[in-house]
């Protein structure tokens, strides 16, 4: 539920983030994120816009709906990435190993021809 919340932050995990954001932790932890977040101004900016819904229910329900869009755009990338993909290569093998044999073949043939006038 809370994949987009673990890129916010590597040190710090996703259920204390969401924590945070509903202010559930307690004095102490509650600081040691925030120092966490200093160091890093993409997280620490995201949290901030995270902290200004008033209905702290409510992230967590834009976090849900989040992970599913991009849960579908990522399936839809990848179907259309499976698609693209030749399914059965063997037929390309086969070709190639035909076209081969006829070149071999085929230069036997005139080598043959060559030596004979």
């Amino acid at each position: 539920m809370k994949d987009i919340l673990s890129h916010l932050s590597t040190d710090i995990d996703q259920e204390t983030l969401l924590l945070y954001l509903q202010d559930k932790l307690s004095g102490e932890k509650k600081h040691e994120v925030e120092r966490k977040l200093l160091d890093n101004e993409f997280a620490n900016d995201a949290m901030e816009g995270l902290q200004e819904f008033k209905d702290k229910q409510q992230i967590a329900y834009m976090v849900e709906m989040l992970n599913r869009d991009l849960k579908k755009k990522t399936e839809k990338k990848k179907l259309r990435r499976e698609k693209m993909k030749l399914k059965d290569q063997s037929w390309l093998y086969i070709s190639i190993v035909i076209i081969i044999l006829l070149i071999i073949i085929s230069y036997i043939v005139v080598h043959n021809a060559m030596k004979h006038k």
